[in-house]
């Protein structure tokens, strides 16, 4: 799965670099016989950079692919194939299929691979229906992070969209109708944007509902009220109906982002298929080749990405060895997480302490957030109505909000500004003294770093009432 709210199958690390250059054609310079199976897969296609549409174009169908998208801007493709050789035709260095791995990993355990669930269980929101109760006393992850002190400042801005990367947002839910921006929404799940409403509407899961909630819902006296009530937000689908992130939909999804000029993503997911948090080997790097183009070039474009660190209470710090590896295995790297130019974000409960299911690492998380703990989650916008969920899922909007809310204030500022300052104003938080939560006798974690900066809680907790105050001036009178 690839949602990250609590409880969930087990999030993944993929391993990092590419060894090398990327090759310049196919592995053959023979064009292959093709083999046509009957099932067709998708891929993603890492090209040398610069490769024009039409010279992808020409590659893809001398490996038995057909081009169904291509992004010149970091020239990455999406090709679907029928012959279960394209990978090794085109270079297995150059392109993956999520799908593909997913049936091969099924094959080789004797499963059988399930029919693709119905697309309707979950409605949409009857705005008639949902309950006007003021759930405010219950939103402790609000008060938390300074919110309602930085509404009596700045509720933001609605010349700023946030795009919430995940699995759909209900755009009738009455916390978030007047939010919506149809016209920045779309589906991504083919790789390729789809604008219709049915393409980035939720079908099956709640989740990006809740997100959205937790950056944008109403501050109209029902309901909740999320960080930054003002700003607008933007449904970009690349979680399907199974729960899964393909490194295609992401791509689109950052891709999209960009193009559309919003300032502030959300990505509370990691990239399928790998049930494992930490595999071996460097057989992954295309993966991580692809999406750290994406995100590259959306930064420069002046998109910063917000990512949740995942729920395994893994050590994703670079090149340590954390207590779920065994020798000799390869380091784990969370995509989109840990990529470098993205704010990656763990999770703390009411006691701000990190959350056990968080996972952590110096040199990878930016901030922390409330992600809350069992019997004490985070009370978020879900069709029909409202419900509590847990995970660094529900961390990292809360630091979209908080950059959503500085966007408001400053308009000019850049990527690399709106990531500056939300480092600067956030509130240090030292490492624990004890992270013996079982009480045991044996921490069950381990905190690397200073006061100022370390790996449970990178430079702090986010803090909207600062986001919103000019530093020189110092926090306003909240009695005011």
């Amino acid at each position: 799965m690839s949602l990250l709210a609590r409880p969930l199958r087990a999030a993944v690390c993929l391993v990092a670099a590419l060894s090398g250059c990327l090759a310049a054609g196919p592995a053959s310079a023979d064009a292959p016989s093709c083999h046509p199976s009957g099932r067709t897969l998708r891929y993603v296609v890492a090209f040398d950079r610069g490769t024009s549409e039409d010279s992808a174009h020409d590659q893809v169908e001398a490996a038995c692919g057909h081009s169904s998208g291509y992004y010149p801007q970091i020239a990455v493709g999406v090709v679907t194939s029928d012959d279960p050789d394209f990978g090794s035709h085109f270079g297995l260095d150059r392109a993956f299929s999520a799908q593909g791995t997913r049936l091969a990993t099924q094959r080789a355990s004797g499963e059988t691979v399930p029919p693709q669930p119905a697309r309707a269980e979950l409605h949409l929101s009857d705005p008639a229906q949902v309950s006007t109760a003021d759930l405010s006393g219950e939103q402790w992850d609000m008060k938390l992070v300074g919110a309602p002190s930085a509404h009596q400042v700045s509720e933001g801005s609605r010349d700023v969209v946030v795009g919430v990367l995940d699995s759909g947002v209900d755009p009738r839910h009455p916390d978030l109708a007047a939010a919506m921006d149809p016209a920045d929404s779309a589906g991504c799940l083919t790789g390729v944007a789809d604008p219709r409403p049915e393409a980035w509407q939720p079908t099956t899961s709640v989740h990006g509902t809740h997100v959205a909630g937790i950056i944008a819902a109403a501050d109209d006296g029902k309901g909740v009220t999320g960080v930054a009530p003002g700003v607008r937000i933007a449904s970009v689908k690349v979680i399907d109906d199974r729960g899964y992130a393909d490194p295609e939909a992401a791509v689109c999804g950052l891709m999209w982002s960009a193009a559309h000029h919003l300032p502030v993503t959300n990505s509370s997911w990691f990239v399928n298929p790998w049930s494992l948090s930490c595999v071996r080997g460097d057989d992954r790097g295309v993966v991580h080749e692809v999406l750290a183009r994406a995100v590259e070039y959306a930064t420069s474009a002046g998109t910063l990405n917000v990512a949740a660190a995942t729920n395994e209470a893994v050590d994703l710090t670079p090149s340590a060895h954390s207590g779920v590896r065994t020798a000799g295995a390869a380091k784990c790297e969370a995509l989109p997480a840990g990529l470098r130019d993205v704010v990656a974000v763990s999770a703390v409960g009411a006691d701000r302490v990190k959350a056990g299911y968080s996972s952590y690492g110096l040199g990878v998380v930016d901030v922390t957030a409330p992600g809350g703990e069992a019997g004490r989650c985070v009370v978020s916008t879900v069709p029909g109505g409202y419900a509590p969920l847990c995970g660094t899922s529900m961390a990292a909007p809360h630091v979209a909000g908080v950059l959503a809310l500085l966007k408001s204030a400053h308009p000019g500022m850049s990527a690399a500004d709106l990531r500056h300052a939300l480092h600067t104003r956030a509130t240090p938080m030292p490492c624990p003294d004890d992270y013996d939560l079982t009480g045991d006798g044996t921490q069950d974690a381990y905190c690397a770093g200073y006061d100022s900066y370390n790996g449970f809680y990178g430079h702090g907790l986010v803090d909207a009432l600062a986001a919103v105050t000019p530093p020189e001036a110092g926090p306003p009178n909240p009695a005011r």
